[in-house]
């Protein structure tokens, strides 16, 4: 019988203050968890599911046979671990607090903006600097649309696409991220000035990206994914997807590690919409403070996608701004450090208000 134990943080307070042994932090950013939920699965099905306060915490592990409490302690250390500033070139993007990517697409087809950016470097970059000057601490950069459905570009088009746009970003001092799943894109573009790969197969597409990121010693996001973009949404299936999707990212990082990337340049992402139902998305979504038990920064793309529509009486692309922007604050709730958004300013602006909460929240009061 296969037996595995997890932990995902909850309860999350305002402030530590007088909540000495009550309280501990997430991965070193601005939200504060007074208890956990321990999950243990067997044979694939879940066992067992208790909340259990942050004080009681250490009487609950002693009750668990020595391997699992091994393991919990290892992954309550991950949990509160604070995570690495990403480091692109000279710059330097701190995850003590949430950070916006911007997404920059140069397609035809991409789902949401396709074609506005496309067959036009200066624009595209134009379009890049504005979404920087509005708060994006980095732009991801993309040649290639992964939407459902979506047919895979050959490289050298991908090619002529993002580098004279990514050229012209990292020209202007702009931090900037390569979109791809194809190893020779990612050289180009990290020749070109990207600092950052963002591969939505996790680097599983191309057999020659895991060593193009180990050599270039770059910060890579790995995205879970159920399938291929042509089919990823016929009909995707997961017995416990929280579980499930933890459990592939877990192991891809381990398959990172063993080529040489380090652990502190890996960025994971669940993947909202690729290869998932709405139900399997809103598990993810009510779920994402589990990731943190990774080790890793974790990145949200929930922007405009299909599930906001599904839930707003099928909402075009166009008018799911009010849903993008929830979901971005459902990540930083949840501690997600990379917000991966089309709507830099009202994103920004909400992080803004966010941060200035959380601000006065961690101010001393009077008196203590």
């Amino acid at each position: 019988m296969s037996r595995r134990l997890y932990l995902r943080p909850t309860a999350f307070v305002d402030a530590p203050f007088g909540l000495d042994g009550q309280a501990l932090r997430l991965a070193g950013g601005m939200i504060w968890f007074s208890a956990v939920e321990i999950i243990i699965v067997e044979d694939g099905r879940r066992a067992l599911q208790l909340h259990v306060p942050i004080e009681r915490l250490e009487h609950e592990l002693e009750r668990l046979d020595r391997a699992e409490r091994t393991q919990a302690e290892e992954t309550l250390a991950r949990i509160v671990t604070p995570r690495s500033p990403i480091m692109m070139g000279d710059r330097v993007i701190r995850l003590d607090q949430p950070q916006v990517m911007a997404i920059l697409n140069v397609t035809p087809d991409s789902f949401s903006d396709g074609g506005r950016h496309f067959d036009d470097a200066e624009a595209a970059a134009a379009a890049g600097i504005a979404m920087a000057a509005a708060g994006a601490a980095i732009i991801d950069v993309g040649g290639e649309s992964t939407r459902p459905g979506a047919k895979p570009v050959w490289e050298g088009d991908e090619i002529k696409r993002v580098a004279p746009v990514i050229e012209r970003l990292a020209g202007s001092g702009t931090a900037v991220s390569i979109d791809t799943r194809k190893s020779e894109v990612m050289v180009i573009a990290l020749a070109s000035g990207a600092a950052f790969v963002n591969d939505v197969s996790a680097l599983t597409y191309d057999p020659h990206a895991m060593s193009v990121v180990a050599r270039a010693n770059c910060p890579v996001a790995l995205m879970h994914h159920q399938g291929s973009p042509e089919s990823m949404q016929a009909d995707p299936r997961y017995a416990d997807p929280l579980i499930e999707v933890y459990d592939w990212l877990e192991a891809r990082i381990a398959t990172a590690e063993a080529a040489g990337i380090a652990r502190d340049r890996i960025i994971i992402d669940p993947g909202i919409g690729f290869g998932k139902a709405m139900a399997h998305n809103l598990a993810l979504l009510n779920g994402l403070s589990l990731f943190h038990g990774l080790g890793c920064p974790v990145l949200l793309g929930a922007s405009r996608k299909r599930v906001i529509g599904a839930l707003d009486n099928e909402a075009p692309v166009e008018k799911r701004l009010g849903g993008s922007v929830a979901l971005a604050l459902i990540g930083a709730a949840q501690g997600v450090q990379i917000l991966r958004v089309h709507d830099v300013q009202e994103t920004v602006q909400a992080l803004r208000v966010w941060r200035g909460m959380r601000d006065q929240a961690l101010t001393p009061p009077y008196g203590i």
